[in-house]
């Protein structure tokens, strides 16, 4: 009586459990795990979970985070493995991942596949709008507004304050989509939300409105007072030059009448007046004082800048 139950468990399982789990894992490739018609499902819904091997496979695994063996094993002859959940409730939501045994080599388990993340909800959390570069325009860019949700494989819609319906609908196999704006009536106020792709649907609540705006041309006006005044400064700049030049050409002739210095006309006031803003510091001529070896070369001027008379 005591051998009965060791035999009748081996009949059952040809392959031991402890090698089932302890079994070297690397040997083949990992394999990919999908959810249809989606990895949230409302309470009560159904769900399948779909691992599909590279390899031919003889045992698919499925497993779950924080439990220590396989939740499902499935023995099937070729390359993917169905995992149906039946009145789905929110203990079997969570992480799942999945493993392969191929025929060649049964004792050998291949890498766990990328976690699925299954949700058994009523309701998707609120989903998050930004702007790519940033919610202000220049005239002529474009701009991708992307809807950030918590899962993959759903579908998004875009809405605009103003218009009755969506904007825009996207199915994305990422958590995310990004809705491409661009012309002059991009600028406005959207939001955007989530949903399982079939029925029976579950939505997300709206997301928080995000405002685009254009950026304000340049105005004319300044950009045509700053051209004015670079001009008129380079007139003057071009004035100065002219004088300094003839009086060069004066000096190097030996002319000996000197170069008597005008009161400045009333019409230059005006122009330095508009010419320089209000705030300038400026300097007075007659109270720069003049080197002296200004006067030893040219006799005909004083410390006033007038010219002496001779005797």
């Amino acid at each position: 009586m005591p051998l009965t139950l060791p035999i009748l468990l081996l009949s059952l399982f040809p392959c031991p459990l402890s090698q089932l789990l302890s079994s070297p894992v690397g040997l083949s490739p990992k394999p990919s795990l999908s959810a249809w018609p989606g990895p949230v499902v409302a309470p009560g819904g159904n769900v399948t979970l779909r691992c599909r091997g590279i390899l031919r496979a003889g045992r698919f695994a499925l497993y779950k985070a924080g439990a220590a063996e396989p939740v499902r094993l499935r023995e099937e002859a070729g390359d993917g493995a169905e995992f149906l959940f039946t009145g789905a409730t929110t203990v079997q939501q969570g992480r799942y991942s999945c493993r392969y045994q191929t025929q060649a080599s049964p004792g050998a388990w291949s890498e766990p596949s990328d976690p699925l993340v299954m949700l058994v909800t009523d309701k998707l959390p609120k989903p998050s709008l930004v702007a790519l570069p940033g919610p202000v325009l220049t005239p002529g860019t474009n701009v991708s507004l992307r809807c950030q949700g918590l899962v993959g494989g759903m579908s998004f819609a875009l809405y605009r304050v103003g218009r009755p319906g969506p904007l825009q609908y996207l199915d994305s196999a990422w958590a995310w989509a990004d809705f491409a704006l661009g012309g002059p009536g991009t600028s406005g106020t959207y939001s955007c939300y989530y949903h399982t792709p079939a029925a029976p649907y579950v939505l997300s609540e709206r997301s928080d409105p995000l405002v685009i705006s254009l950026a304000e041309p340049a105005s004319l006006d300044y950009t045509l007072g700053n051209t004015i005044r670079l001009g008129l400064a380079g007139l003057v700049f071009i004035a100065l030059g002219g004088l300094v030049f003839l009086d060069w050409l004066s000096r190097k002739a030996g002319n000996p009448k000197p170069f008597r210095l005008l009161p400045p006309h009333p019409l230059c006031r005006v122009f330095v007046k508009h010419l320089i803003r209000p705030g300038t510091a400026l300097i007075r001529l007659d109270t720069v004082p003049v080197p002296r070896g200004v006067h030893s070369l040219n006799p005909h001027f004083t410390d006033e800048g007038t010219e002496t008379e001779r005797s």
